[in-house]
């Protein structure tokens, strides 16, 4: 039990120190997350007056964020699987952090829903035995379940192989491998889930089409691979973890194949309503070219049509791929364009035209934007800072061995 407290202990002073540049990155971020947390009890002072959010657009910014971050989570399972059942030895070598990413993408797809509550002291309903979570019958309730559980996987699994690490023993296979092997289904369940959400809504058309489940998915292993190259070029900048060529190589590989098949399926959506010419062409026709004057998505979505495009002319020319100028242009392309088409791009359309025929435009408020800023702080920070621990234990530096020496 000392030891277990020791290793706690450790952990937040390893966290909690390191250089200047690192409390300077650590100090933005917390000012950022802080100035979120200000505009949060702004909101919960004043309501949701202070949002742009009606009756006819009652999801925005935050469940657009919620939407792009279960796919970031779900991406985890491009390192877990090749790494745990294939024993792919350079991708085992670099998958807690996968891990980890997932535990804070979770962390603020929560802080997200918290915020998207109009009265989160109300939370206490859907908790077992204080309320009642209706499952199985809500689709709401399943998405509970399987991001809790999905939060949990991902901090038991690295959680326990940096202990066994901590203490110098090599981790015993059948403490955590069923929950690895569990977990890799579960990262397919919790976007599958999230996009039942949207397809279960029958009212609103552009959402109801059994392809989006897989666009989800897809979009997720496009996004993913784009947010891990870029943390991994700065982990091998700034830190001595060894991280292969081979890793890099294998996750614009995927990057590749998902982007391709995304900008596919997005197309095909595309074919099915204009070929149709139905009632329901209209909230497409709104996101593209704008409705009877509404326009506030066309210049969005065509920029990250563009960036799209311009990406996988990247990655499909070796000279631009291998390098890595040129590459980090090509994965900002892809984290932004995913995050237009698959958030904004995807929520606002559902509600426009309404059942009733009205059209309401929605642009986030400025408190919106400043929770939403200070929520990608506090995940980056929680990430950045279990990151630095994962790598302290996994180069040697924070061992057991060391403080008894």
């Amino acid at each position: 039990m000392i030891t277990y407290i020791q290793f706690w202990l450790r952990m937040f002073q390893t966290a909690l120190t390191g250089n200047l540049k690192y409390f300077f990155w650590i100090g933005f971020l917390a000012t950022l997350a802080l100035v979120g947390f200000l505009a949060y009890l702004n909101q919960f002072t004043h309501g949701f007056v202070v949002t742009n959010l009606s009756n006819h657009v009652s999801w925005g910014a935050y469940i657009a964020n919620f939407t792009y971050l279960v796919g970031v989570a779900a991406a985890a399972v491009l390192l877990v699987f090749p790494s745990y059942i294939y024993h792919q030895k350079e991708l085992k070598e670099v998958v807690l952090i996968g891990e980890l990413l997932a535990v804070s993408a979770m962390l603020m797809c929560s802080l997200f829903i918290l915020v998207d509550l109009g009265r989160p002291d109300h939370f206490w309903h859907i908790l077992p035995f204080l309320g009642e979570l209706n499952f199985p019958t809500s689709i709401l309730a399943w998405d509970v379940v399987v991001l809790n559980v999905y939060l949990i996987l991902n901090l038991f699994i690295p959680g326990y192989i940096l202990w066994r690490r901590y203490i110098g023993k090599a981790p015993s296979g059948k403490h955590y491998l069923p929950f690895v092997y569990l977990s890799i289904v579960w990262a397919i369940s919790i976007h599958t889930v999230t996009a039942f959400l949207y397809v279960g809504l029958g009212g609103r058309p552009y959402w109801n089409a059994a392809i989006l489940a897989p666009r989800f998915l897809i979009s997720a292993f496009a996004g993913g691979p784009a947010i891990l190259l870029i943390i991994f070029y700065f982990i091998k900048k700034y830190t001595d973890m060894h991280i292969s060529d081979y890793v890099s190589q294998y996750l614009k590989t995927i990057m590749t194949y998902a982007l391709t098949a995304n900008l596919f399926l997005f197309g095909c959506e595309i074919y099915k309503e204009y070929y149709t010419s139905s009632l329901h062409v209209a909230s497409l026709n709104y996101l593209l070219f704008g409705l009877h004057g509404h326009k506030m998505l066309v210049g969005y979505i065509w920029g990250a049509i563009f960036m799209e495009l311009a990406a996988l002319v990247i990655l499909f020319t070796p000279r631009l791929r291998n390098q890595w100028k040129t590459l980090s242009i090509g994965c900002v392309f892809v984290i932004l364009g995913i995050w237009v088409e698959k958030g904004m791009g995807l929520l606002i359309p559902g509600f426009i035209p309404s059942p009733l025929g009205d059209i309401v435009e929605y642009t986030p408020s400025l408190n919106e934007f400043l929770i939403c800023l200070g929520i990608w702080a506090f995940g980056a920070m929680c990430f950045t800072m279990m990151a630095k621990v994962a790598i302290s234990i996994e180069t040697g530096r924070l061992a057991l061995n060391n403080e008894q020496r």
